[in-house]
């Protein structure tokens, strides 16, 4: 089931969030700080197993024709469950009905296996920025249109 995050959510995705990109986590604070900014969507997957888990959840920002994915993560052992597809696939619905014309999104050219989920779903790369993660792996910009 997917839903608006709530502030109870906050320290569940932080622990998520952590879990998943390490060094390049954003913190309790920065996703507090990103579910009541302008312009934001944050989006959870509740855990089918434990409702008041967090199985993913996804960060989007739109600003006129343009919106970012900031964020998607799924809980490992939930991954290839359709989790981040129904995410995506919501704010990419949400950012049309705002207005957008195009998604961006950046990945780390070391994560294969995100870098296909998007190309899967129409997303090509149009820039890379060269040591851009901690770990010196460059970002991917990826783009679909909407």
């Amino acid at each position: 089931m997917l839903r608006p995050a709530r502030t109870a959510d906050v320290a569940r995705v932080a622990l998520l969030e952590a879990d998943l990109f390490g060094r390049d986590a954003w913190s309790e604070e920065q996703i507090g700080a990103e579910l009541s900014a302008p312009g934001r969507a944050m989006l959870v997957a509740e855990d089918p197993a434990d409702r008041s888990g967090v199985a993913g959840y996804a960060v989007l920002g739109v600003q006129g024709d343009l919106a970012d994915l900031l964020r998607i993560g799924v809980d490992p052992t939930l991954r290839r469950t359709g989790v981040a597809s129904a995410l995506l696939a919501h704010l990419l619905g949400a950012a049309r009905a705002a207005g957008a014309e195009r998604m961006l999104l950046e990945v780390s050219e070391a994560n294969t296996g995100a870098a296909a989920f998007y190309a899967a779903r129409g997303f090509v790369e149009i820039h890379r920025r060269p040591r851009y993660y901690r770990d010196d792996a460059a970002a991917l910009v990826l783009q679909r249109a909407l």
